[in-house]
């Protein structure tokens, strides 16, 4: 199975600003990022980026980059004019690895990706782990995800899905442990022709409610499959205080 990496990277960050390329033990933290696309098989990785910056430190490292617009409202915005660029077969498959994971597991990457190629209906595939924390079930800043038998993605929210009724009433959403909430990991496989599709449908009302893009996908009547991760991926960086215990990770 061949399927390519484009790891979109922007300078500008509320939080963090120019944290694609904030120190990580002697490497930018996209160099991290790109090493973990290296690894995980990919016939080829692209770096996105509208940053004259990023792309000339990423070039120095030896990754090939695409230079896009700026006006991009997101990093799938971003991809698809990346895959554009590319000029890729329709059904060829695209893993989306966000700049800001440099701990992201290769096998993840490589696992998302074989889970599309498995599953021709699916336009997307992505992945969940297990939630066991009362913190994380009731947190909204964690997603929640619910799928059916088969694996296919009902719904995404940041709402404690689904909802113990009974249990959730008395408990502050601390969960029974009789059932299982799983937590939606942000790491994304396309068929390149589904982007071009997805980046012309205007957003849908669930998804500027929620802050998900994912829920553009099932309102337009698309599915993505959920397969629960082989691994558990360490956390991505936002803050100061995850960069630091990034770093704290990578030294050891």
């Amino acid at each position: 199975m061949k399927f390519t990496v484009i790891i979109p990277a922007r300078y500008a960050s509320k939080r963090l600003p120019g944290k694609a390329l904030l120190d990580i033990c002697g490497k930018p933290m996209l160099q991290h990022v790109y090493e973990r696309a290296i690894e995980s098989g990919a016939s080829a990785v692209y770096i996105a980026t509208d940053d004259e910056r990023i792309k000339t430190a990423a070039e120095e490292f030896g990754a090939q980059v695409i230079l896009t617009k700026d006006t991009h409202r997101s990093g799938t915005d971003r991809l698809a004019e990346a895959v554009e660029h590319l000029s890729l077969n329709d059904d060829e498959i695209i893993v989306n690895l966000q700049g800001d994971e440099p701990l992201m597991p290769a096998s993840l990457i490589e696992q998302v990706a074989k889970d599309l190629n498995e599953h021709e209906d699916a336009s997307m595939a992505t992945l969940c782990t297990p939630i066991n924390t009362v913190d994380d079930v009731a947190n909204p800043n964690v997603v929640k995800v619910v799928f059916n038998k088969a694996g296919y993605a009902l719904y995404f929210s940041r709402a404690p899905i689904a909802w113990e009724r009974e249990h959730f009433r008395v408990s502050s959403f601390r969960p029974s442990g009789h059932h299982m909430h799983y937590r939606h990991i942000g790491l994304y496989a396309y068929r390149a022709g589904f982007l071009d599709r997805f980046v012309n449908w205007p957003i849908c009302d669930m998804e500027e409610m929620e802050s998900l893009e994912q829920l553009r996908v099932l309102w337009n009547g698309e599915r993505i499959h959920i397969s629960e991760a082989a691994a558990i991926p360490p956390p991505g960086v936002d803050t100061q205080d995850e960069l630091e215990r990034v770093r704290r990770l990578v030294s050891q």
